[in-house]
């Protein structure tokens, strides 16, 4: 049985849980926080009062010279006074403890803002249902995908792409791949605002994000004609992060990389995206990506 990307991703899920790989900790933090009700936040004099947190206690240092009043305890160690020096106005050497060196956090993941998908699914304004039904979810849409306003919710649907909790980027995920099956020609119109919520998702530098982002990317170009085209004016803002992290194979040696058929790899699916991109970007496309991407070898020209 074939299980379309966004089930794929639930299976994951489960699987992660079983064998102890996941931290939903962690991956809290970067996770935007969910507004009290679909319309926003409660107004703040309708909250319940927030209890003060215990103040910490300040810890004390000990005294590094011999009490006056006849304490038993503080009593200097060895070095640590000034007698028998050449003069007692003599201060301690201070250590140079050596600078750390900074971090330029290039590879860091970001927060991850809230989408538009999110927002519109609570408040119940997307015409779909999720139908629970066998092994897998799907997609129930109440009115033909034919009949819908592409300009309106093709750039909804791409937005929800960096959503991490389900039901958002099930819902995202599935949905754009149900809207670029059958939009044909009406995706075209759409691509200068499918830009943002791309870029968007490519700048959390979350690596699963990104590898739900190309696998969107290679379809959407695939998905009708001269589509490859109208991307080239915007690689500028897209191609900086291929750039990033184009290098990031596995190195297993002579190992076998059981998990190749999730296609989690980001090195080898930036190279699948970026060949597919020249493929179908006509004659500029490949001056484009080489000029944002130096290390990008021709799969047309060679």
């Amino acid at each position: 049985m074939n299980l379309s990307p966004a089930s794929d991703l639930i299976l994951n899920d489960h699987i992660k849980k079983l064998e102890g790989k996941s931290n939903p900790v962690q991956e809290r933090k970067f996770l935007s926080r969910r507004k009290h009700s679909p319309f926003g936040d409660f107004p703040s004099d309708y909250m319940k009062p927030q209890f003060a947190r215990p103040v910490a206690k300040q810890e004390t240092k000990p005294q590094n010279f011999l009490d006056v009043q006849g304490s038993k305890t503080n009593f200097m160690k060895k070095r640590q006074g000034s007698g028998g020096k050449a003069t007692t106005l003599a201060s301690p050497t201070k250590k140079v403890e050596p600078v750390k060196r900074p971090r330029a956090g290039a590879y860091r993941r970001r927060l991850i803002p809230a989408s538009e998908l999110r927002r519109f699914y609570d408040r119940g304004d997307l015409p779909i249902s999720v139908n629970h039904s066998g092994s897998h979810n799907k997609i129930q849409w109440k009115v033909g995908i034919d009949q819908l306003d592409y300009h309106h919710y093709l750039p909804i649907f791409f937005d929800g792409l960096r959503e991490k909790e389900d039901p958002y980027r099930f819902i995202s995920i599935q949905g754009v791949y149900d809207l670029l099956e059958q939009g044909n020609a009406k995706i075209l119109p759409v691509i200068p605002q499918l830009i943002i919520p791309i870029k968007t998702a490519l700048n959390t530098r979350d690596p699963e994000i990104i590898a739900v982002t190309l696998k969107v990317l290679q379809k959407l170009v695939l998905s009708a004609d001269m589509i490859g085209e109208a991307l080239v004016p915007y690689y500028r803002q897209i191609l900086p992060v291929f750039n990033l992290f184009k290098g990031q194979n596995k190195n297993t040696g002579d190992g076998i990389d059981y998990g190749q058929r999730k296609r989690q790899n980001l090195g080898e699916l930036i190279q699948e995206t970026l060949e597919i991109f020249e493929s179908t970007g006509g004659e500029d496309a490949f001056i484009n990506i080489k000029y944002m991407i130096p290390t990008y070898e021709s799969c047309v020209l060679n």
